[in-house]
């Protein structure tokens, strides 16, 4: 049974040894939320604030809301990157999460080592990321490259070798931050039909995007967040009114 439960889940980061007035700003810009500081060397990023939530088999649910909101702290929940420091998340299902898809990558070894390394980051066991080796590197486009050092890849390779290592398997849970295009125009668009497939079959699909286009084409409910915290819900035609009203 593939769902995702949120019961009164916050995440709050505490950062020590801070100093400097523009830290307050920084934070925000990069992980959302509301700041409190608790002491002149202590402050604490209130990421996610009393968040409950259920999504069952057939969800497909857009996060909505200006930067800093929490989008990308909840699809880390979700993915199971941060647990929450007060209330529950319970995840269950296979989980595809294209948030940040170069980590466990190794720049000093080979592509060919990495897609082992990275299968791992993403549930994969050691034989079938060994089963997996010829059909990834046909779908990068690497060549020879894949048996040099991922340091010796250009940004692009990088991105699209991290990226058919990340989709290669159809998710009970998709997560999305943005539509990702990769590549030049031929493997973007392969790219595109690879992730329209992974949609097409995942039981849950969470989708943040600032592009109302691409959040009506996919989804059919939302929540509005703002500073870490669930404003509105409901519809997504519901919410984005919500979101676009003054």
């Amino acid at each position: 049974m593939t769902y995702i439960h949120l019961d009164h889940a916050s995440v709050e980061i505490p950062i020590y040894n801070s100093r400097g007035r523009s830290l307050k700003a920084a934070l925000l810009r990069q992980v959302g939320g509301a700041v409190e500081a608790n002491s002149r060397d202590v402050v604490t990023v209130k990421a996610l604030q009393d968040i409950s939530l259920r999504l069952e088999p057939g969800a497909r649910l857009a996060l909505i809301g200006h930067n800093g909101a929490g989008k990308s702290t909840l699809l880390r929940v979700f993915a199971g990157a941060y647990e929450p420091t007060s209330g529950h998340a319970e995840i269950h299902g296979s989980i595809s999460s294209l948030l940040d898809m170069t980590m466990g990558m190794d720049a000093e070894l080979t592509g060919a080592e990495n897609i082992i390394l990275r299968g791992a980051f993403v549930g994969m066991s050691l034989k079938e990321a060994q089963n997996r080796v010829d059909e990834i590197a046909d779908f990068s486009e690497l060549g020879p490259y894949l048996h040099l050092p991922l340091r010796t890849y250009s940004s692009g390779m990088t991105l699209r070798l991290a990226f058919a290592i990340s989709t290669t398997r159809a998710p009970d849970i998709l997560l999305l931050d943005e539509l990702i295009s990769v590549g030049d125009a031929a493997f973007a668009l392969k790219a595109q039909m690879r992730i329209q497939k992974l949609i097409d079959k995942a039981g849950i699909l969470v989708l943040a995007s600032h592009d109302i286009k691409t959040l009506k084409r996919y989804c059919d409910t939302a929540i509005m967040l703002q500073s870490g915290r669930i404003v509105a819900q409901g519809t997504i035609d519901e919410v984005l009114e919500r979101y676009a009203s003054p």
